[in-house]
C-alpha cells in the first residue's frame, strides 16, 4: 500500500506543480499578450500618423476625369459642328436650286414672250392688207402700170 500511497503523493504532487507551471504559464501568456497589444497600437498610431500619397491618387484620377470630359466635350463640339454644316450646305443646295428653278421660270417666261410675239406678228400680218378695201381697185390698176 505504500506504493498506492507514494503514487498519489507523487499525483498530488504532480497536480500541484502543473497548477503552480499553470499559473506561471497563465502570467507569462498575459504578459506577452500586453506586450502584442502594445506593439499592434504602436504599429496602428504609426500609420495613422504617416504622411499620405493619396494627393497623388486624386491628382491622377482628377486628370483622368478632366480629360475625360475634354474628349466629351470635343466629341460634343464635333457632332454639333457636324450637323450645323450639313444644315448650312443643305439650305445653300436649296438656295442654289431656287435660284436655277427662278432662272429656269424666266426663260420660259421670255420664250413665252417671244412666241406670243411672234403668233402676234404673224396674226397682225395675216390680218392687215397692204391696200385698204377702197382702194383695192386702184392698187391693182397700178400694179397693172408698173408691169408695163
Amino acid at each position: 500500500m505504500r506504493q498506492k500511497d507514494e503514487f498519489s503523493e507523487s499525483a498530488e504532487s504532480r497536480a500541484k506543480w502543473d497548477a503552480m507551471g499553470l499559473e506561471e504559464q497563465e502570467s507569462e501568456l498575459r504578459e506577452s499578450l500586453s506586450h502584442f497589444k502594445a506593439s499592434v497600437d504602436a504599429w496602428s498610431e504609426a500609420m495613422i500618423s504617416r504622411p499620405r500619397t493619396a494627393r497623388e491618387v486624386i491628382v491622377r484620377r482628377s486628370w483622368r476625369v478632366a480629360a475625360g470630359w475634354t474628349l466629351g466635350c470635343a466629341l460634343l463640339a464635333g457632332t454639333i459642328s457636324g450637323g450645323v454644316y450639313e444644315q448650312r450646305q443643305k439650305q445653300e443646295q436649296a438656295r442654289v436650286a431656287a435660284v436655277r428653278e427662278a432662272e429656269h421660270q424666266r426663260q420660259l417666261a421670255a420664250e413665252r414672250a417671244r412666241e406670243e410675239e411672234d403668233l402676234l406678228a404673224k396674226v397682225d400680218s395675216d390680218i392687215s392688207r397692204q391696200v385698204p378695201d377702197a382702194m383695192e381697185p386702184l392698187a391693182s390698176l397700178m400694179a397693172e402700170d408698173d408691169s408695163k
